[in-house]
């Protein structure tokens, strides 16, 4: 509806306009109310607001929300181009954000206070112009507001109305809309789409909101309007939003009258009160920030509302200004291996109930399979289609954690045995050679992935009250630790470096090539990869001291400390807060050389986290002041709002592009997993031992030994020998009868198989007097349909 009096045009023209994009990643600032009363999440970056989700933390809503300022003699003047910023937070562990906004040519200063509404789900700012140059009168505000409801910038539609006598800017798009209102009376206001007829356009060139457009519908809008300053220089800014225009509308004015000071006092009492449960694992150093509240406030500020346990991997979108409705997702998705590494830091910082409750949300997400999908939306539904199996493993290891810290005792316990059950059955039926390793990338045979699957075995053994099924688990999990060297070691003296061999990143896995060997016997040949296979130095990666991490080798073995030498030699970059590592050799995943954002190829980065691992791994072999030295560099490679990033910038400044050496990069950050390993890292200080190493693996690897008596032959992993000594297992997805020989079926015989107890039905072939050369040859009739497998398979043993 037209306001009387206004003269205003109905219709903004140039729709749809310019095609929408995403903002900075690099955010100053996360926060939300803690409260279920405000499901509500911002992010601050160059000293303005960036995306504010809702109604829930995987939704983002807004692109941006700005102050332009117009002067005399065609002044203008942007707030996040043309200032000089900066942000912090107004008390340690709590996200309520005091901003400072100095324009470059020294003429005004912006100070702005920014929270959400405890009562509701508002964004509230205080904010104060002064002008430094020239007076108040001189000067003209205006509030620049980018709608991208919900995920999309495309196919919004904004407009001007009333309610309750307040004027007010409002925006839709996807059933979902907010409002834009003010403290202070608006003097001129208009909607337009982006890059033709938005305020930013209008202003830039005649410094005036002339026309005023009423509506824009179904494009790339923004919502433009001036602040009424008139003697006072300070005003509240506030979004609402809601389920329909009135419910945004009334949300905005419910916040303007209740007003500033009881909405500020409520957000912090409530951070208050939750960062006083916490356990006291502050290093406070004089002038610094306390790192530890600022990564415990980041993963709290990356919960759901409603859906408790969900907590996404970062509330930013890598590359932003590069992205649009094309990348949906961002990082504002559910990775339940970030989600796992999250609890583990919520738990070292005592808050138990969170910990439990992402195992609870695990348990709701899990797939009929037993598995969980690479990255989901709040609800469970997968984004991206990828099968990880350290997926898989992870949230055995989370309850396994929990039992142990004493969180889950016998009876709760029993609620999450089917899971347990069911994971534990997916990772034996299709594992150990991952799929796509954890950063999604290339499958094989990842150091990572065994020492998280086998790991996740022996926990679900201890966990799982079934004889038959512990035993099973027990045996898989020897069987693939003793291969570990054999699919991921490589034998490369290298005389300089005095290493004899290292850990690779990643070992192939092809089974294919079937070909006919004669006599209708059906052989797979598995190409097992070597150094004539593999430029083995292009493939190192610090994923190798997760075989430390997890328990299944000692920090001291000499070919840990071989791999450790070569991570250093390769992968190890000297940055002005200290030591930080790429994620393997030849990464692509990071900006160019240029400077320019990642678009599907670049150059890794290095990454922060890495040096949280480092530490972990320094510990584990007794080094504390190493790793207190890392923890030193992983601090220090925040920003200085004390924010982890994703990626460090590592080569020379580029400053047009907001690169410099040492600093953040234009990846993801806050990323949620880096604080988290900052957690578990400062705890493990505190407690003198890694926090998160399962106990099951290193009693049974390291400290003693459970050499395995068998390999596994499954149809997914069709071995093609046996080592002599070693027996035969079959493992199958349904009960048969294993009709085998030797050689040319030689003393045929028939065997029934077992039930695992996990899903799975296994024989054990008798092959003790089976020389090197020789083969036994197999197939199956499927007992529950009576028909025969149309292969015939063949293993040779062979000479250890």
């Amino acid at each position: 509806m037209r306001l009387p009096s206004d003269p205003m045009l109905d219709f903004a023209p140039g729709a749809p306009g310019i095609a929408p994009r995403w903002t900075s990643s690099a955010k100053s600032g996360v926060g939300t109310a803690l409260s279920r009363h405000s499901p509500l999440w911002f992010t601050l970056s160059h000293g303005v607001v960036n995306e504010v989700y809702f109604p829930r933390v995987d939704s983002a809503c807004t692109r941006d929300f700005e102050l332009l300022v117009v002067g005399p003699d065609g002044y203008f003047s942007e707030e996040k181009r043309d200032c000089e910023s900066t942000t912090r937070q107004v008390e340690d562990g709590i996200p309520a954000f005091s901003v400072s906004n100095r324009s470059r040519d020294g003429r005004y200063r912006i100070e702005k206070h920014v929270i959400s509404d405890p009562a509701r789900p508002s964004l509230i700012q205080k904010v104060t112009f002064a002008p430094l140059v020239g007076s108040l009168a001189d000067y003209r505000v205006y509030a620049l507001l980018a709608p991208h409801l919900v995920n999309a910038g495309m196919d919004n539609s904004a407009w001007i109305g009333e309610q309750r006598d307040i004027t007010l800017l409002y925006a839709s798009g996807r059933s979902r809309y907010l409002a834009l209102g003010s403290s202070l009376p608006w003097r001129s206001r208009s909607v337009g789409f982006v890059g033709v007829s938005d305020g930013y356009q209008q202003l830039s060139r005649n410094g005036r909101l002339e026309p005023q457009y009423q509506r824009a519908d179904d494009g790339n809008v923004a919502l433009c309007a001036e602040i009424g300053f008139d003697g006072d220089n300070n005003v509240e800014l506030v979004v609402g939003f809601g389920q329909s225009e009135t419910e945004a509308g009334a949300n905005v004015g419910a916040s303007l009258r209740e007003g500033w000071d009881r909405a500020f006092a409520d957000y912090c009492n409530n951070w208050r009160g939750w960062q006083q449960s916490l356990k006291p694992l502050d290093q406070l150093r004089s002038g610094a920030i306390n790192a530890y509240r600022v990564s415990t406030a980041v993963l709290a500020s990356h919960r759901a509302v409603d859906r408790p346990g969900a907590v996404v991997a970062s509330l930013s979108i890598p590359w932003g200004p590069t992205k649009g409705d094309d990348d949906m997702g961002g990082y504002h998705l559910v990775w339940p291996r970030d989600l796992v590494e999250t609890a583990g830091g919520f738990l070292a910082a005592g808050d138990e109930r969170e910990a439990l409750s992402i195992l609870e949300y695990l348990r709701e997400v899990q797939l009929a399979s037993g598995r969980w999908a690479q990255n989901m939306w709040l609800d469970g539904r997968p984004y991206w289609r990828g099968v990880q199996m350290d997926e898989c493993a992870f949230p055995i290891l989370l309850a396994d954690l929990l039992r142990r810290k004493g969180v889950l005792d016998g009876t709760a316990l029993g609620r999450y045995l089917p899971m347990i059950r069911r994971a534990a059955g997916y990772i034996v039926a299709n594992g150990p050679a991952s799929r796509q390793d954890r950063w999604e990338e290339d499958g094989g045979y990842s150091p990572f992935t065994l020492a998280v699957e086998i790991a996740a075995l022996l926990a679900a053994a201890d966990l799982l009250d079934d004889a038959t099924a512990a035993t099973h688990l027990r045996e898989t999990a020897d069987c693939w630790n003793e291969q570990i060297e054999n699919w991921t070691y490589v034998r490369d003296p290298d005389p300089a470096l005095g290493v004899a061999g290292y850990y690779v990143r990643m070992g192939n896995d092809v089974a294919t090539d079937i070909a006919d060997a004669g006599s209708g016997v059906t052989v797979i040949r598995n190409q097992v990869l070597g150094k004539s296979a593999l430029p083995s130095r292009q493939v190192l990666s610090p994923d190798a001291l997760a075989l430390v991490r997890f328990g299944l080798r000692g920090a001291d073995d000499p070919r840990i400390l071989d791999t450790v030498t070569m991570l250093d030699a390769t992968l190890k970059v000297e940055l002005p807060q200290g030591p930080l590592w790429y994620r393997y050799t030849g990464d692509g995943y990071g900006e160019h050389e240029s400077g320019e954002a990642f678009d599907g190829t670049g150059q890794g980065r290095a990454w922060p986290l890495l040096a949280g691992e480092r530490a972990h791994y320094e510990l584990a072999g007794g080094r504390v002041e190493n790793a207190q030295s890392l923890l030193r560099t992983l601090e220090a490679s925040a920003s200085v709002e004390g924010l982890l990033p994703e990626q460090s910038w590592d080569a020379d400044d580029v400053p047009r592009r907001e690169l410099f050496r040492g600093r953040p990069s234009g990846s993801a950050m806050p990323l949620v997993w880096a604080h988290a390993e900052h957690i578990k890292l400062l705890r493990s200080l505190a407690d003198g031992a890694v926090f998160d190493m399962p106990p099951q693996t290193h009693a049974r690897y390291v400290a003693g030994t459970s050499p395995s008596n068998l390999r596994i032959w499954r149809l997914n992993n069709a071995i093609t020998h046996v080592p002599a000594g070693k027996s035969l297992r079959l493992e199958l997805p349904a009960p048969a009868l294993v009709h085998w020989g030797l050689d040319d079926w030689q003393q045929p015989t028939d065997t029934k198989t077992r039930d695992s107890g996990l899903g799975t039905h296994v024989a054990d072939l008798d092959i003790s007097n089976l020389g090197p050369g020789r083969a036994v040859v197999f197939t199956f009739l499927w007992l529950e349909d009576n028909r025969w497998n149309d292969n015939r398979f063949a293993v040779q043993r062979v000479s250890e």
